[in-house]
């Protein structure tokens, strides 16, 4: 199978490397710039080269495509990619709101694709084994998770991270780890409370969150653009606890009830092999990351924007 990578910003340099590190087939590239896709093209050995993306679906020897673009292009690159028969790898955070991610998933299931949002953090090996131990039951009933993503990065009408029409603020980029993190150990919350500051261009700029649940397990998480609060992340059960050393969504060392266990970085590579056997299997969702995962933090991230202000329902 080939994959084809929409847009040449930094996480697609990232992630096209570990593909083809994975012995992926990376066989076309798109960018708004077709200079900037043909220099992408050129540093990894890319055969084709496109300056529009609609170019790179209509090419027939293209079977799966990886979207990279800014949030606010998700919804428009997935549908596209969908109704060229293309089968889907999506970067979090997957839309920006419940309605377009439920669309996506609906146009994935009638066409009968595969797709998948980039939470590559539910397929790093420590991640994986922290969540065996809690099935073991060996750090007991959990119940609190600590988890924070956040950094400085200056201010800017026209940056991503700040642009409202891209999607930018810190829930979307970074809030989603600590929320889907949650989610896969507590599950949906049944309480989410959020507290923050607006930027100039109505994002959100830091965000604290509390996720209760009616058992008493809670979840305090921050994500921000304005400090640095680093990437850790502390399972906390009634008879231990599990840390997630910075970064916490790849981390390359846990430590479990005192006991560390590490490995080597290998970034997105879980990931895309994952993708490859669900697409070769037949699947169209995978088991790691279903559609209902991704819906239901989506559902968690979209009520704390609320809570802070921020909606991107009028974002086309």
């Amino acid at each position: 199978m080939t994959w084809g990578v929409i847009a040449t910003g930094g996480i697609a340099h990232a992630v096209t490397a570990d593909m083809l590190k994975a012995g992926a087939e990376v066989l076309a590239v798109s960018s708004r710039d077709i200079t900037k896709a043909q220099k992408f093209a050129a540093h990894f050995g890319i055969e084709r080269a496109y300056g529009d993306y609609r170019d790179l679906l209509a090419d027939p020897d293209v079977d799966i495509v990886y979207v990279a673009t800014p949030h606010g292009q998700h919804h428009e690159v997935v549908l596209a990619a969908l109704d060229a028969g293309k089968h889907v790898l999506c970067e979090k955070a997957f839309a920006l709101t419940v309605a377009d991610a439920q669309e996506m998933v609906e146009r994935a299931r009638s066409r009968n694709l595969f797709l998948m949002e980039a939470m590559w953090t539910r397929f790093n090996p420590l991640v994986q084994k922290a969540e065996q131990a809690v099935r073991d039951g060996e750090i007991g009933e959990v119940r609190m998770i600590r988890a924070d993503f956040g950094f400085r990065h200056a201010f800017s009408e026209g940056d991503r991270l700040w642009a409202k029409e891209a999607g930018g603020g810190a829930m979307l980029d970074l809030g989603v780890y600590p929320v889907a993190l949650t989610h896969q150990f507590l599950g949906v919350p049944q309480h989410i409370h959020a507290h923050g500051s607006l930027a100039p261009t109505e994002v959100d700029a830091d965000a604290g969150i509390f996720l209760a649940y009616d058992n008493g397990a809670h979840a305090l998480l921050s994500c921000s653009l304005v400090a640095n609060t680093g990437a850790r992340a502390e399972i906390v059960g009634t008879l231990g606890r599990i840390e997630l050393v910075d970064p916490m969504f790849n981390p390359t060392a846990v430590v479990i009830n005192g006991v560390e266990h590490s490995i080597e970085d290998e970034g997105y590579q879980h990931q895309i092999r994952a993708v490859e056997e669900c697409v070769a299997a037949g699947l169209t969702e995978s088991p790691r990351i279903t559609w209902q995962n991704t819906l239901e933090v989506m559902r968690t991230l979209e009520e704390a924007l609320r809570q802070l202000g921020v909606s991107y329902a009028s974002v086309k």
